[in-house]
C-alpha cells in the first residue's frame, strides 16, 4: 500500500532518513530498564476529521500537540460500534472470537443463542491489561467498558488494577442516569462493586480526574503504568459545559454540505487524504436550504453542542498530559489515541414531533434550543452533520463504509525518534495490543495462557512503522476481513469491498481504491471483476474461520435494539411492556426516518 503524501512541513520521511536520525527508537526504549508508560486514550463516535490535525474547524490544541510528538494515521480503521471494536483494540483478537460480534443490544435471539455470539467478552481472550499486569505493569481504566457487566466480565476481572467504568453503551454525561429506557439504571462500577457517581460529574473531567487519582495512588514505586481512558464525548446524548458551546455560536449556521467541503479542503492541505479526492452525498442529508431558519438555528446549535463536547475532552486530556509533566513522567509516556467507529447519525429533528418529546421527557430530558447539551438536555447530531464529521467519507456509525470504520489514531511520546509525520499505511484496530506489547517489551501471549486456552492475536505490532524500519505492516495480498449485523467489508492492498445493508445500503457488493478514492465515489467492481472474485473468496473464507452466523433479510438494528430492551430488561411483564414500547417508539422512529432522506 502506498506509504503517503507530502503534506508540507509533515511530509512523511523516508525510513532510511528516519533510521539515521534515530536517537532513541521505541524498540531500545522497550529494552531499558525504565520501560514506558502507555496511556491509551479511546473518543467514542469521533469522526474521522473531527480533529484539528485531521482537518477540523473544532479546536483541539493538545492533540495537535501529541500529533506533532508522534505520527498520526491516515488509513486505520476500527469497527463500526463500540463493543467490538472495544474487544479487538483491548485483545487484538477478531471480534467473533471474542464473543462480541456486536453490541449486544442488537444481537438477534437467533444469534444470541451461541456463545460466540453473546456480545460480551469472553475469557477465552487475554486483554493487553492483563498481559502488562502480569509484566509488572501497574493498570488502570476510567472510563466506558460496555464488554460485559457480571463480576467476571468487569474490568476488575481482566487485568486493570484499578478501575471506574460504565457498564452500558452510554449514560448522560452530568448524572448518573440512562441515556435511553433500554436500561433501568446507569451502571458505574468502581473496582468491581456498584458506584455512585459525584454530584459535581461531568464525564471528561470526572474521568480524566480519576485517571490522575489513579496514577498518583502508585507514584515514585518505580513501576510503569498503563491507563486506559475511554471517553463518553462525543456519544449521545452530546452535551457540553456553556463556556465551550458559546464558542461554536454561529459556527456552523452554514450547515451540513458547507462544512463537509470545508473539511475535505483543510484535509487535503493537510496531506490527510490525497488530492482531488472526491466525495459523495449521503442519501440520508437533505439540503441545508429547504430548512426553515429555525431548523437550520437548531441543527447549528446540535452541531455546536458536538464540537464543544470535543473541544472539553481535548482539554481534559491536556489536564492529563500537564500532570504527567508536571510529576516526571511525561517523557517516558507514549500516548495512543483514537475513536472506537465513526460518527453517530441519530438526531433526526426530534424536536418536531410531540411523540418523540414525549419519549425524551419520560426519561427526564428537554430537547430545547436554549438549553442543548447542559445538565437535563438531550442532543444528537443530524445525519447531515454526522457525515460533516467524517468528510469526505461516506457513511457513519452502524455501517462499514469508511466513514463507518475509518478514524483518526495518534501513536505520539516524547521517547519518539519520529515526529510530526502521516502515516498512510494500512493498519487497524487489531493492532493496537501487538503495538503496545512491543513497545512495553511484553512478550505476546502463545496458545495458552493462565492455563486456559486462547485465542491467538491477529493483529501485527506497528512498529516498525512508529521507528521508522518499515513504510508497511501490511502486504498487498493480507486480507483483513469484518462483519457486523450482516454488513460485511474486506480490505487487501489499496482495495476494499463492501456490503452495506438495511436503511442506508443497497445490498451489493461493491470494489473501491481506498488509497485513491477514500470518499468510495468510484465503485471498480465493472472495471475489475478478477479483484473483486478474489476478494470476494477472501471474505467468505474469514466467514467461515470465523463462524460468522447470518441476519435474517428483514433484521434492522434500529428495531432490534427495542425488541431486545423489551424481552431482556423487562421479561413478560405486560404493563410495564406497554409502557416501554410507547417509550422506545419515539426512539424507533428517529432511527427508521433517516432512511427517508
Amino acid at each position: 500500500m502506498s506509504a503517503g503524501w507530502d503534506r508540507g512541513p509533515m511530509r512523511l520521511l523516508t525510513p532510511l532518513i528516519l533510521i539515521s536520525s534515530v536517537v532513541l527508537s521505541c524498540g531500545s526504549l522497550a529494552n531499558t530498564q525504565q520501560r514506558p508508560n502507555i496511556v491509551l486514550i479511546l473518543a467514542d463516535d469521533l469522526g474521522f476529521t473531527d480533529l484539528a490535525s485531521y482537518g477540523s474547524e473544532i479546536h483541539t490544541p493538545t492533540l495537535t500537540e501529541l500529533a506533532q510528538q508522534g505520527i498520526s494515521f491516515t488509513n486505520y480503521h476500527t469497527g463500526a460500534n463500540c463493543a467490538p471494536s472495544r474487544a479487538m483494540l483491548l485483545t487484538g483478537v477478531d471480534s467473533h472470537r471474542s464473543g462480541v460480534p456486536n453490541i449486544p443490544e442488537m444481537i438477534p435471539p437467533e444469534q444470541a443463542a451461541y456463545s460466540h455470539y453473546s456480545g460480551t467478552m469472553g475469557h477465552n481472550v487475554v486483554t493487553v491489561a492483563t498481559l502488562l499486569q502480569d509484566a509488572g505493569y501497574h493498570t488502570y481504566l476510567a472510563g466506558k467498558w460496555h464488554l460485559g457487566n457480571s463480576p467476571d466480565q468487569l474490568p476488575s476481572r481482566r487485568g486493570f488494577e484499578r478501575t471506574v467504568a460504565l457498564g452500558a453503551s452510554g449514560a448522560d454525561n452530568w448524572e448518573q442516569k440512562p441515556y435511553l429506557p433500554i436500561y433501568k439504571k446507569a451502571d458505574w462500577y468502581a473496582d468491581g462493586e456498584e458506584y455512585q457517581l459525584p454530584e459535581d460529574f461531568y464525564s471528561s473531567r470526572f474521568l480524566v480526574d480519576k485517571s490522575i487519582e489513579f496514577i498518583d495512588s502508585n507514584r515514585g514505586d518505580g513501576r510503569p503504568f498503563f491507563a486506559y481512558v475511554p471517553f463518553q464525548a462525543v456519544h449521545i446524548p452530546v452535551q457540553a459545559p456553556q463556556e465551550y458551546i458559546d464558542r461554536y455560536e454561529g459556527v456552523y449556521n452554514d450547515g451540513w454540505t458547507a462544512l463537509r467541503e470545508e473539511r475535505l479542503a483543510r484535509a487535503i492541505a493537510l496531506g490527510i487524504v490525497p488530492t482531488g479526492s472526491p466525495m459523495v452525498t449521503m442519501a440520508s442529508t437533505p439540503s441545508w436550504d429547504d430548512l426553515s431558519p429555525q431548523e437550520q438555528a437548531y441543527e447549528a446549535k446540535r452541531m455546536a453542542v458536538y464540537g464543544a463536547m470535543v473541544e472539553a475532552m481535548d482539554f481534559h486530556i491536556g489536564r492529563l498530559v500537564a500532570h504527567l509533566k508536571s510529576i516526571g513522567e511525561y517523557d517516558n509516556t507514549i500516548f495512543i489515541f483514537s475513536s472506537d467507529n465513526g460518527a453517530e447519525a441519530m438526531g433526526r429533528a426530534v424536536q418536531n414531533s410531540w411523540l418523540n418529546r414525549r419519549g425524551l421527557a419520560s426519561q427526564g430530558y428537554s430537547v430545547d434550543y436554549d438549553t442543548l447539551g447542559l445538565k437535563g438536555s438531550f442532543n444528537a447530531i443530524n445525519p447531515g452533520f454526522a457525515s460533516a464529521a467524517a468528510s469526505p467519507l461516506a457513511y457513519y456509525k452502524f455501517y462499514l463504509g469508511e466513514g463507518g470504520l475509518r478514524v483518526p489514531m495518534i501513536i505520539a511520546g516524547e521517547a519518539l525518534a519520529i515526529k510530526n509525520q502521516l502515516s498512510n499505511a494500512s493498519a487497524y484496530v487489531t493492532d493496537v495490543t501487538p503495538t503496545i506489547l512491543a513497545l512495553t517489551g511484553v512478550e505476546s501471549p502463545s496458545s495458552r495462557y493462565g492455563g486456559r486456552l486462547i485465542e491467538p492475536i491477529i493483529g501485527r505490532s506497528l512498529l516498525p512503522l512508529i521507528d521508522g524500519s518499515a513504510e508497511a505492516v501490511y502486504g498487498p495480498d493480507d486480507a483483513v476481513g469484518f462483519e457486523l449485523a450482516g454488513h460485511g467489508a474486506l480490505f487487501m492492498g489499496d482495495y476494499k469491498i463492501v456490503f452495506n445493508r438495511g436503511t442506508q445500503g443497497d445490498g451489493r457488493w461493491r470494489l473501491f481504491n481506498i488509497v485513491t478514492d477514500p470518499g468510495e465515489t468510484n465503485d471498480l467492481s465493472a472495471a475489475n471483476p478478477a479483484q473483486l472474485q478474489l476478494m470476494l473468496g477472501r471474505y467468505q473464507q474469514y466467514v467461515t474461520d470465523n463462524n460468522i452466523l447470518p441476519v435474517s433479510n428483514d433484521y434492522r438494528h434500529e428495531k432490534q435494539v427495542v425488541f431486545n430492551a423489551l424481552h431482556n430488561v423487562y421479561g413478560d411483564n405486560i404493563l410495564i411492556f406497554m409502557l416501554l414500547l410507547l417509550l422506545l417508539l419515539p426512539f424507533a422512529l428517529i432511527y427508521r426516518s433517516k432512511s427517508k432522506h
